[in-house]
């Protein structure tokens, strides 16, 4: 950046599980190998695992949107019933950083799927895998209940709707690759484009290839996303696997508990959280994986080479699109949580088929260097 003075940078992941934080800690390792001032905003559980990755960092508390997902028949439409309540957290969150702005001086501000993250004042990027955001009206499960034509004009007004609030930024960053056969399909690859400049950066995951010697019969739980739906899946797991004759390893995706990690039986080790450096190797030494379809989940095990059974968190359809994606493509074995065997699972994966595609390489350097001179030359 020749004499000019470094970049300061604002970097702030959605509050929805922990998939937003943990796949902003390779643009904010890539930030500030390239000389930026970066600051974090952050809440909960994502500030606590940031934190752990950066603790040389300054971080600034952010107001959460507190997603939770219900039970029962009207789950899949939960996020439906609380759209006022979302649209006015967005509205909040951009008063917040108006707010923070007439404080502080930051040159860029990345948000990672909050909507409400935009100013004038700022160049600032907005990252999202979803432009097409799945209502799962056109779903298969959706076929016979109502005209396809009512999906896909519900599905035509959210992408007007999304589109609306991205072009409010200054651009748009994709972790995906650029090709339509692609990590997240038609999530990433609409057939419309937003107005504003989209980067396709590649695969955004903090782990890497260790090369770890796989421990035969060994299991490794992932448990992530919103409440209460990450403990029930963990009790349906705490159930089921003392009964089978494997060993078990739980990440119960909760940083920052200091509460002691609950006992669920012999041959079974859980942990409430793991470093990015422990997390990679139990992952690349694990012989099956089990997770949520969450996209960052995704990124994390494709960038090891490593299949695995996903369970879509019920009613989240941008999950359940692309565990039925991949699971179609043979790079995961697919299986709901309703109704969930563990045996049934464990034995179909391992006669499953796989196929692991092949990951072109990332753009985030790159594109952040175009960043660097973009905004550096407004300054």
């Amino acid at each position: 950046m020749n004499d000019k003075r470094p970049l300061s940078v604002l970097v702030a992941p959605l509050d929805w599980g922990l998939g937003h934080a943990t796949r902003c800690i390779p643009v904010i390792n890539e930030l500030i190998q390239q000389g930026m001032l970066v600051t974090v905003a952050a809440s909960g559980n994502q500030r606590a695992l940031i934190i752990q990755e950066f603790p040389q960092l300054e971080f600034i508390e952010i107001p959460g949107y507190d997603i939770r997902y219900g039970k029962g028949f009207l789950l899949k439409w939960t996020l439906l019933f609380r759209i006022r309540t979302i649209l006015k957290k967005i509205k909040k969150e951009n008063k917040w950083l108006e707010n923070v702005l007439g404080n502080r001086n930051f040159d860029v501000v990345i948000s990672d799927n909050r909507y409400g993250l935009f100013n004038k004042k700022s160049y600032c990027v907005f990252i999202t895998h979803q432009l097409s955001i799945q209502s799962g009206w056109q779903s298969k499960e959706s076929a016979g209940r109502w005209p396809l034509a009512v999906g896909r004009w519900i599905d035509d007004k959210i992408l007007d709707w999304n589109y609306r609030f991205i072009g409010k930024f200054s651009c748009c960053w994709v972790p995906d690759w650029k090709s339509e056969d692609s990590l997240a399909g038609k999530l990433s690859h609409p057939d419309v484009l937003p107005k504003i400049p989209v980067k396709y950066i590649g695969i955004l995951s903090r782990l890497q290839k260790s090369n770890k010697k796989i421990v035969k019969d060994s299991v490794l739980i992932l448990l992530s996303g919103p409440e209460p739906q990450r403990t029930e899946l963990e009790n349906l797991f705490f159930k089921q696997m003392p009964d089978y004759p494997m060993q078990f390893m739980v990440v119960r995706g909760l940083p920052g508990l200091n509460s002691p990690v609950p006992f669920a039986g012999k041959g079974i080790k859980i942990y409430n959280h793991l470093p990015a450096v422990e997390l990679n190797e139990l992952i690349d030494m694990s012989d099956i994986i089990i997770a949520r379809s969450g996209y960052s989940t995704i990124m994390d095990l494709v960038i090891l080479g490593k299949s695995a059974i996903l369970m879509p968190t019920p009613g989240q359809t941008e999950q359940e699109y692309l565990a039925a994606y991949l699971g179609e493509k043979k790079w995961m074995y697919c299986s709901p949580q309703k109704n969930f065997n563990l045996s049934n699972a464990l034995s179909a994966f391992q006669s499953m088929e796989k196929q692991i595609p092949a990951i072109p390489e990332s753009e985030l350097q790159d594109v952040i260097k175009e960043l660097v001179k973009t905004v550096s030359g407004k300054i």
